[in-house]
């Protein structure tokens, strides 16, 4: 199982969320990462800071990986709409 850190950044950009999807991040977080790389939901990124993103709702966990996974920054998502994808 992997340890999990959270950057000053992620922590502070989750507390500032409703509490609902503080509780999903959290639930996601502990529930798949702990398993990284056999885990779903998790995307590798390419010429990205982040190595790795995992999707919660409307957000995305942004993610490096090296012994430890290190929470680096949540990103709200936009609606998607015809020229999205």
């Amino acid at each position: 199982m992997n340890r999990i850190g959270w950057t000053p950044k992620a922590a502070k950009q989750l507390r500032r969320l409703p509490k609902t999807v503080q509780g999903d991040i959290r639930d996601a977080v502990q529930d798949k990462l702990p398993h990284f790389p056999k885990c779903s939901g998790v995307k590798a990124l390419v010429n990205h800071q982040y190595g790795y993103r995992l999707r919660v709702g409307n957000y995305r966990v942004l993610f490096n990986f090296e012994s430890i996974i290190t929470l680096g920054r949540i990103e709200e998502v936009g609606k998607r709409d015809e020229r999205t994808y």
